[in-house]
């Protein structure tokens, strides 16, 4: 079970952590997605971390902005999300593979596991 935190409003320009812990103790075997939706859009791809723990992959959009990391012995992931715009406003998502291989981790068909979402809101 995968649960996501850490939303808020932030102001233009400024930085949010959000993270996903998950519960049981065989998180090292899954690769770690972070997805977004906005109001009337479809889901989208953010950032993924592989089982791995070396392999991430990012949308072309937050790169250099935001940065993905895990915490096995914790169970958890992190979203590092600096320099927000306010077209980063979204309902942020955390999803777990345990068969995903790098060249999928952009896909919404990859992941079996999904958390319940956490509202970014970027705003002045």
């Amino acid at each position: 079970q995968l649960q996501a935190s850490g939303g808020g409003l932030v102001q233009p320009g400024g930085s949010l952590r959000v993270s996903c812990t998950a519960s049981g103790d065989t998180f090292r075997a899954y690769t770690i997605g972070w997805f977004r939706q906005a109001p009337g859009e479809a889901r989208e791809f953010v950032a993924a971390i592989h089982r791995n723990t070396v392999s991430t992959s990012y949308t072309d959009s937050v790169k250099g902005r935001f940065t993905i990391s895990r915490d096995n012995a914790r169970s958890m992931a992190a979203l590092q999300m600096n320099s927000l715009k306010a077209e980063d406003t979204a309902v942020y998502y955390c999803a777990a593979s345990r068969t995903a291989i790098v060249s999928s981790m952009s896909l919404t068909t990859t992941y079996a596991y999904w958390g319940q979402g956490t509202l970014v809101t970027v705003s002045s």
